[in-house]
């Protein structure tokens, strides 16, 4: 049974409609900072606490799991306990965590601090999205938001290494956690004072079984992929993690097929158009993560440029981004999603292609191109695929959509971050550049798949009030 929403009010102004997005904005920023703004500080939050490779992708990681695991709850609990409410408690926790990692004292307490960060980051992006899909009644005036959104997050990922890296040169890295409690302060003030409380007339219940398989799920193919160089890939641990992992996914399929309210409906996967907006997402940022700790890594340790320096080479991956997703959001509102995906496509496949041969070696201008293309992709993507997700979806399960969506891109970095790490695990700064490769080959896959995901592409119908 459909059910309906108390959203924004019908006759909010146009003013109002998009002050309430740029708060959302805001929000977002700050949780697409938190996923890159690390990478550039992991080599000198590694000599800081002496951490190895290993515990520098758990640092990142830590984040991304939990926030890929959390988000359909969390956009289940916005639903039934108000938007605005768990928006400000999610900040809250942000904040605390934040805090936290500011002043952890060793690495396994950083790892758990970004861990804490992730459950409140979980709290913000769904309920974000799901504010602006309300508040944005017409397909077309949706979408052009939905490209600013995307621009919003898509610039908070490509400057962070910018940001991070100016940061680290001139306060340490752990002023890349301190970074966020004025952000946080901005976002308490106008959320309470724009943001209207809004929550589901007939709330989704909580999903206990399926929130628990599918923490597994995600928690465990992570894993493996960033201890598979260190334990081996037939050890028995990692047999018995794919044995793990096999078993969570199908029992999570049952259990959510048997729920008249499921936290995840299998059936949404039915579809070719949400499928392949679930699966673009992952690809996407994949793609996106692997660029990022790889522009890192191979920049800091091969070539031996400042944390400044490397952030800095990723500003035309910046510019690409923040140019292109609202030019990409028109776009789809007013011809449909497969010409952006296309170019997404297209973009992204000439970026990776610039980099499968990299070496000690590579010119500055070709690594800038590639960051540029890598760059333009990205913001193209962002818009069509979350439309496309979102319009899957009443507005009643708007919160629910979007986290959908965002669990697709966190656990789709997460991955990225770990194949990169151990792409690199155990490589000296001379052979980095070429351990790297296949890393570049897979950015290159991720964009002709997104070629494919255009083919499943159509011009979303209207979401139904």
């Amino acid at each position: 049974m459909a059910t309906t929403i108390q959203a924004v009010p019908p006759a909010l102004s146009a003013r109002r409609r998009w002050t309430v997005l740029a708060v959302c904005c805001l929000s977002m920023f700050l949780v697409g900072l938190d996923t890159t703004i690390v990478n550039v500080g992991l080599p000198a939050i590694g000599r800081g606490l002496h951490a190895g490779t290993r515990s520098l992708e758990w640092t990142v990681d830590a984040y991304t799991l939990v926030l890929a695991s959390l988000l359909i709850t969390s956009g289940a609990m916005a639903d039934r306990f108000g938007r605005r409410r768990v928006f400000r408690l999610g900040l809250s926790v942000f904040a605390l965590a934040s805090l936290l990692c500011a002043i952890a004292p060793s690495v396994e307490v950083l790892v758990a601090a970004r861990a804490v960060q992730g459950i409140g980051a979980s709290m913000l992006s769904p309920v974000a999205l799901a504010i602006v899909v309300n508040a944005m009644p017409d397909p077309r005036e949706r979408a052009q938001a939905i490209g600013v959104w995307a621009a919003v997050f898509g610039l908070s990922m490509a400057v962070g290494p910018v940001m991070g890296g100016a940061l680290v040169a001139a306060f340490g890295w752990r002023s890349v956690f301190w970074i966020n409690a004025p952000v946080i302060v901005i976002a308490l003030v106008l959320s309470s004072v724009f943001v209207p409380e809004s929550r589901a007339q007939r709330p989704q219940r909580l999903d206990l079984p399926g929130q628990l398989l599918l923490t597994a799920v995600i928690g465990i193919s992570v894993a493996v992929l960033i201890e598979g160089p260190h334990i081996g890939w037939t050890s028995s641990g990692a047999l018995c993690a794919y044995g793990f992992t096999a078993a969570a996914a199908a029992g999570f399929v049952r259990v959510e097929s048997r729920r008249s309210d499921p936290l995840m409906d299998p059936r949404l996967f039915r579809t070719p158009a949400f499928r392949s907006a679930f699966l673009g997402a992952v690809a996407v940022f994949v793609a996106l993560n692997l660029t990022l700790l790889l522009n890192t890594l191979y920049l800091q340790h091969t070539r031996g440029w400042t944390p400044l320096a490397a952030g800095t080479a990723t500003l035309p991956m910046a510019v690409g981004a923040v140019f292109c997703a609202p030019l990409s959001g028109r776009m789809t509102g007013r011809g449909g999603p497969r010409l952006p995906l296309l170019l997404a496509g297209g973009f992204m496949t000439a970026g990776g292609l610039c980099l499968v041969r990299l070496d000690a070696d590579t010119g500055v201008p070709l690594l800038l191109l590639a960051y540029l293309l890598i760059g333009t992709g990205f913001g193209f993507a962002n818009a069509p695929i979350t439309n496309t997700a979102v319009s899957g979806l009443p507005p009643a399960r708007a919160a629910v959509a979007g986290a959908i969506t965002s669990t697709a891109r966190q656990f789709g970095a997460a991955i990225g971050i770990a194949v990169a790490g151990g792409l690199v695990a155990g490589a000296d700064p001379a052979g980095l550049a070429r351990a790297s490769r296949p890393g570049w080959v897979l950015v290159t896959a991720c964009g002709l798949f997104l070629f494919l995901v255009a083919r499943s592409a159509r011009r979303p119908a209207a979401i139904g009030g």
